[in-house]
């Protein structure tokens, strides 16, 4: 089994920035793609962004520019840098971690923190 467990969530101004940590413990796949998902009330979770382990970085179109992803493999945690944010980027911020494997894909996620900009 998988833990993730997120920290760094809270609440800002418009144009503000917030960074997400995300720790990943117990049978983890050195080969995963990790990332951040976020789900806005009454709104369907969506990508924010993803990275795999040799470091290969996808973004949504709406956070990019303006959002980073990075990784520590040595301490199986993801980052999320957040700059100029804006009252659309309120939401509950999920970290996942995938595990490829020859048929399938094993998904993992966080609790999810909360992530609110004032405008």
């Amino acid at each position: 089994q998988v833990q993730l467990v997120e920290s760094g969530g809270g609440l800002v101004q418009a144009g503000g920035s917030l960074r997400l940590s995300c720790a990943a413990s117990g049978r983890i796949f050195s080969g995963n793609r990790m990332g951040w998902y976020r789900q806005a009330p009454g709104k369907q979770r969506e990508l924010v962004t993803t990275i795999t382990s040799g470091g290969n970085t996808n973004y949504a179109d709406s956070v990019k520019g303006r959002f980073t992803i990075s990784r520590d493999n040595a301490k199986n945690t993801v980052y999320l840098q957040m700059n100029s944010l804006k009252p659309e980027d309120t939401a509950v911020y999920y970290c996942n971690l995938r595990a490829t494997y020859p048929g399938r894909d094993d998904d993992y996620w966080g609790q999810g923190t909360q992530v609110t900009v004032s405008s």
